[in-house]
């Protein structure tokens, strides 16, 4: 072999000696323009280096870079991790530090490029190389040749196909193989833009089009080698360029290729393709399925038709790039004058959108003319004294990585910017355009004190070639040898441009951009977010949904979080179960009639998730269930005991189930038969008796490994006589397997262990936690050198480190409260190939930058720990929930079960969630989650959060009646006493909401026995008074509360507290509405010394308020509230159960709504694709259709009220007085949400009189 060294620089040890030896290379000056090349006697498959420093002394490297070449130039640096250009060097002069290449480099010649090295010191190197020869077959094409090669038939195999081999090439289009099978369909490997498309086409017709498959590689006109596999086995096909491997499936089936065309195909065969030119390069190693094709070729084998120019030596055309790498690049060039004309072209590349390209001064103080990327467009300047003398521009796109010629040309006052030889630009200049003294590319060195080039522009970074002043090539290597102008911080000989996009980072269907130095993902419309459009931005769930404190919609749901599931458009029914409802076709009562001729009716189901997303959702779900049922008339099902079913349906794996709605799997059964009340009881199913009465059989399936029901077989339909219906209902499915999977650890010394977690480019984990204490390490995994840890450094914050060979790396998140307050807190960490982010709740993030160039790789190779850590001795006390990594949840119950120290489940969520109850609801401990009590709250709903309003007409009343107070007996339970506890109140809290058109309006009124009363209403010009008289001997009063007209169609709440103490009565009452736009308090105190009276049956009327009444009350009152008693609600929901008495027709509106109302409530449909609305990650689609009403809830339609104009429960005046009490019989019991719940309901306790009561009037 032979050894090269930097030409100009001496060096004080010449010898090359394996790195066991004495001496060693070392140049007389250490700077960065010093190398060390060597030259093998042949192309080598180099495997491994070692370096050692320079034999007794103080001379090592610390960092360089490795490079390759076949022909001494166009030097290729090698790469690890696609990422890391410079390889770490020795520490001291005498260890070995080597390393094995993961790719092998096939090269003829090596260069050691030195970065740093010891400051104390100088470079120093002893170098050797580890490899073995290396066999090759080349063929060169001049872009009309081809090889045509005919497999023997008698040897294909049907079932597989491989090819492999390796290509070079400085175009970036041309077609490389085209292959046909005998049915005339074809495959075509092509370059085109420097990509590889794998190609298919149908057919031989000359109207079939080529269909791109897929699309692999960038950057492959480099003049370097790569390397192809296509391997086909029968339908699948695995496709490789390089490192980077795609799978993808055949649309059909395929034969083995009858003939192969190496370098491109006849001039017919190009018309369809992208480039419409064969291979122009050189092809190395060529063999299919074991064949060489260019052995065959070069053996003139009959099997071989050569066709054109084709050469077996792949000759070399010497091209000399130079990179511009760093903010400080620049090359500065002679200029020799040559009159009025003058001429300066090249071709360049890069990614970046903006960079100087080219700028001189011009002669005789003409200006300074600047050509550089805009916006990637060229555009050329010329600047005298502050002003734009010339501004024209010329090309398009010219950042897309791709080499594109630049000419710029001076001709008789005439300037021309040329780009790609076509697109051209020119304008007339008064004075002469040509460089003074020097010309720079790129850039331009900084200057001091102002004077020379200071370049107002980005740089540029990139490559160019071809250099050419005045039509004469630039020779670079005299210009790297410092013989000829002058350079800056310039990679010589290579160009360095790296395409980041290829193979893309970014995830989940995000789009990739890019400049010089990093890219960019785009991740709109993915439903993804991140640096690498990594993580999902939607819930895993319903339950998740709910738990954020969202009602019943639609909304996205992402199953597996950052997996390759994708989300799913779903109805979340949030009732007391957080319910996911997947709809499917047909969900409809379908009727059957009997036809001849057709034994049988077969219906499939197409649903709105794909069968992956429904696995997942099932798996992961508490329960599911499906509606199955059957409705006939002389038209058998199972045809039970004995027979053979008519009927079937088909589940989820493509298995038949011969039992019904309502069963157990296997038992050929209906839920009749299974509790044994089927009409006929020799039968078990209802309609197996074959009646010609109308029958059915329905019921739930329920066995979730069977779900969903896929198709539905009906076989008794074609007798004379027989009819029959189905339906199919929706999948529902609630519960959260994952959500609420938890453990808890009570000993810092207890942990989980879990295989080794793989994260090596992206890397998310997140979890809930809740503790007491100050500080744990929640996770940790371990590497040989690289690990992953989060942990609570400190009751304010939370630390997310790791280190993937570039050194620790620490990501930390403060609050402002503490976190160990024993509620539940959300911690999300991501970290990808960018950056690390670490979030905690609603709290500002932290993002940390990835460094440059850096090492992405994170190998772990420890179990991970969970709860504790192998490397530290104080581990997490507390619960950890829901812990997912890379949207895998991790069972820790399972775990915690067999685990000392650690408990499965984690009790109390209220402490953390009790505050999605609203509207006065109260939170209900659940072992997985919470429930909100909405008894004490005149709303309803999961949240307590929908209003119960009804319309009212003249006609219908409600009549309310509340007991009275007494004196507790000892015996009597604490919860009565509690309930109770709140009539003896000195006050009184009133609220409700009204809209209405109509003045003047009764709104409210409350009387007692004794004729007192008080009434709020709106009068003839729409203003509230209240009225009330609180002694019987004297006049009533009127009050005017507001002095707006609210009696204008729009919702306005009223909420008001009376207290009515013997020597202080006062109400306080606020109106919020839509215009009023102060929204205050308005107090008023009622300075009648009054005595307080027990209320009682009303007596006469005030006749205002009689002739008010007698009006009659058109509009909307809603959530009526008196104390802790809901009587509007009562009526409403509970009339059987709550002491209410209901003259006329009432039912539930939607009327008190502030939200519109959903003009299809009425409407249903199956297509989800038919939804209209907003989707967000927070808000269902409130306005979408859904086939399924009864299920879904929709938006109720508004339902028309009648009733008394008099809403009676403003204030009850309190009085204490001894009663005779007399026993009652105690009511039924009522619902949890009853509004009932405040009255007694225990039989043991006492209850209250009847002929004392206060009423409520409605």
């Amino acid at each position: 072999s032979a050894l090269h060294f930097s030409h100009l620089q001496g060096f004080d040890f010449s010898l090359y000696a394996p790195y066991q030896g004495a001496g060693g290379w070392s140049p007389l000056n250490s700077n960065k323009y010093q190398w060390l090349e060597i030259k093998l006697e042949q192309r080598t498959e180099i495997t491994a280096i070692a370096t050692q420093g320079r034999y007794g002394s103080s001379d090592w490297l610390t960092r360089y870079l490795l490079m390759f070449s076949d022909t001494g130039h166009n030097w290729r640096p090698y790469r690890q991790e696609d990422s890391i250009g410079a390889f770490s060097g020795n520490s001291n002069a005498d260890s070995v530090v080597m390393y094995k290449l993961q790719q092998p480099i096939i090269a003829q010649y090596i260069r050691i490029l030195p970065l740093h090295w010891n400051p104390n010191g100088r470079i120093g190197l002893r170098l050797e190389a580890y490899g073995c020869q290396y066999k090759s077959d080349v063929v060169s094409f001049d872009g009309s040749a081809h090889l045509l090669f005919r497999p023997d038939p008698s040897v294909s195999l049907a079932d597989r196909d491989v090819l492999s081999m390796n290509f070079k090439t400085l175009l970036n289009s041309g077609m490389l193989v085209h292959m046909e099978e005998h049915s005339g369909h074809s495959f075509t490997l092509e370059l085109f833009r420097g990509k590889l498309l794998l190609q298919l086409r149908k057919g031989r017709g000359s109207s079939a089009d080529f269909h791109p498959l897929v699309s692999l590689g960038s950057l492959l006109d480099d003049q370097h080698w790569h390397h192809i596999r296509v391997e086909r086995i029968r339908g699948l096909v695995n496709f490789t360029v390089d490192k980077n491997t795609q799978q993808f499936q055949l649309p059909e089936s395929w034969n083995s290729f009858h003939k192969i065309s190496f370098g491109g195909t006849s001039a017919s065969g190009l018309q369809k393709s992208h480039s419409r030119r064969n291979f122009h390069g050189c092809l190395e190693n060529v063999l299919y399925n074991d064949i060489s094709v260019i052995e065959r070729a070069e053996e003139q084998q009959l099997s071989i038709t050569v066709s054109g120019n084709v050469s077996f030596t792949c000759p070399e055309s010497i091209d000399v790039p130079v990179t511009f790498a760093s903010p400080g690049s620049f090359l500065a060039l002679p200029w020799v004058s040559g009159g009025e004309s003058a001429s300066v072209s090249l071709q360049f590349r890069t990614w970046n959108r903006a960079g100087l390209l080219m700028t001189f001064d011009l002669q005789h103080n003409a200006g300074t003319l600047w050509l550089y990327l805009s916006e990637a467009r060229a555009r050329l300047q010329i600047h005298k004294t502050g002003r734009i003398m010339t501004d024209i521009t010329a090309g398009a796109s010219l950042n897309d990585g791709q080499w594109h010629s630049l000419e710029l040309a001076v001709r008789r006052g005439r300037l021309a910017v040329t780009l790609d030889r076509t697109d051209s630009s020119t304008a007339s200049t008064s004075f002469p355009v040509a460089p003074d003294s020097q010309l720079f590319l790129g850039g331009c060195p900084d200057t001091e004190g102002g004077s020379g080039c200071r370049n107002p522009f980005s740089v540029f970074q990139g490559c160019m070639r071809l250099i050419r002043t005045d039509g004469a090539l630039v020779d670079l290597i005299r210009v790297q040898q410092m013989l000829f102008g002058n350079f800056s911080d310039l990679q010589m000989d290579m160009c360095g441009i790296v395409d980041r996009c290829s193979p893309s980072r970014c995830e989940h269907g995000g789009r990739c951009s890019q400049s010089w130095s990093t890219f960019h993902c785009n991740c709109s419309a993915t439903g993804y977010s991140g640096a690498t459009c990594h993580s999902s931005i939607y819930e895993a769930s319903c339950e998740a949904y709910k738990h954020k404190g969202n009602t019943s919609g639609f909304y996205y749901i992402d199953m597996d979080g950052s997996g390759p599931i994708k989300p799913q458009l779903i109805y979340c029914n949030m009732s007391d179960k957080a319910w996911m409802v997947i709809q499917h076709n047909n969900t409809e009562l379908t009727k059957l009639k009997a036809s001849s001729g057709i034994n049988q009716h077969l219906a499939h189901f197409n649903y709105s998730a794909d069968a992956e997303q429904i696995q997942a959702i099932i798996t992961q779900a508490e329960y599911c269930e499906q509606e199955l049922s059957y409705h006939c008339k002389k038209s058998r099902l199972l045809n039970t005991p004995d027979g053979a079913p008519f009927s079937w349906w088909v589940g989820r794996s493509g298995e038949a189930h011969m039992y019904w709605g309502g069963a157990v799997p296997g038992s050929q059964q209906c839920a009749c038969g299974l509790q044994e009340n089927c009409v006929h009881p020799e039968h078990f199913c209802n309609c197996d008796a074959d009646s010609k009465e109308w029958l059915n059989d329905s019921g739930l399936l329920s066995h979730k490994e069977h779900l969903p029901v896929r198709a539905l077989a009906v076989g008794d339909i074609n007798r004379s006589g027989s009819e029959a219906a189905y339906r199919v209902g929706p999948l529902q499915c609630y519960g959260d397997n994952n959500f609420w999977n938890a453990a808890y650890f009570n000993k810092e010394t207890s942990y989980l262990h879990f295989p080794t977690f793989h994260g090596e480019l992206s890397a998310d984990i997140s979890f809930l936690f809740k503790t007491s204490s100050s500080s744990g390490v929640f996770l940790e995994n371990l590497g040989i050198k690289d690990f992953i840890r989060i942990e609570l450094s400190s009751p304010t914050q939370v630390l997310f480190s790791f280190d993937v060979g570039n050194g620790p790396l620490e990501v930390k998140v403060e609050t402002a409260s503490a976190l160990n307050d024993e509620r539940w807190h959300h911690v999300r960490a991501e970290r990808n190939v960018k950056e690390a982010s670490l979030y905690v709740d609603h709290h500002p993030g932290t993002v940390q930058k990835a460094p440059a160039d850096g090492h992405i790789h994170l190998q772990l190779n420890s179990q991970l720990f969970v709860g504790g850590t192998a490397s530290r001795q104080k581990g997490f006390l507390g619960c950890i929930r829901s812990l997912k990594l890379n949207g895998k949840t991790l069972d820790l119950e399972e775990r915690a079960e067999i685990t000392p120290g650690v408990t499965p489940g984690c009790p109390g969520h209220c402490s953390s969630y009790g505050d999605l109850c609203q509207n006065h609801g109260s939170c209900v401990e659940d072992h997985s989650g919470f429930t909100c009590d909405c008894s004490l709250s005149p709303y309803t709903g999961t949240f307590c959060h929908k209003d119960v309003s009804a319309f009212f007409k003249p006609g219908t009343s409600v009549t309310y009646t509340f007991k009275e107070p007494y004196k507790l007996n000892r015996n009597v339970s604490a919860q009565s006493s509690s309930i109770y506890s709140d009539l003896t109140l000195r006050g009184e809290n009133v609220s409700l909401s009204f809209r209405t058109s109509q003045a003047p309006a009764l709104l409210l009124y409350v009387s007692s026995y004794y004729r007192e009363f008080l009434a709020v209403l709106l009068n003839r010009n729409g203003h509230l008074d209240v009225k009330y008289k609180l002694q019987h001997n004297r006049d009533a009063e009127v009050f005017r509360a507001s002095g707006r007209n609210l009696a204008n169609g729009q919702l306005h709440r009223v909420s008001g507290f009376f207290s009515l103490e013997k020597h202080l009565r006062s109400t306080k009452v606020t109106i919020l509405s839509p215009d009023c736009s102060c929204g205050g308090d308005i107090e008023i105190s009622l300075k009648t010394q009054t005595q307080l009276f027990l209320i009682a049956e009303s007596g006469e009327v005030d006749p205002e308020i009689a002739r008010l009444n007698a009006l009659g009350f058109t509009g909307c009152l809603s959530v009526v509230q008196f104390n802790s008693i809901s009587p509007l609600k009562a009526a409403l929901l509970y009339p059987d159960t709550s002491p209410v008495i209901v003259t006329g027709a009432l039912s539930e509106s939607s009327c008190g709504s502030s939200l519109p109302t959903n003009p299809y409530a009425a409407e249903t449909t199956h297509s989800l694709a038919d939804h209209v609305g907003t989707v967000g990650t927070g808000e269902p689609i409130v306005n979408a259709i859904n086939s399924d009403s009864a299920l879904i809830g929709g938006v109720i339609a508004v339902v028309i009220f009648v009733s008394l104009a008099a809403l009676a429960v403003m204030a009850r005046f309190l009085y204490r007085r001894k009663e005779t009490f007399q026993p009652q019989e105690p009511k039924a019991e009522k619902n949890d949400d009853s509004p009932e719940t405040p009255f007694n309901t225990d039989p043991n306790s006492q209850s209250i009189i009847s002929d004392n009561q206060k009423e409520y009037f409605i």
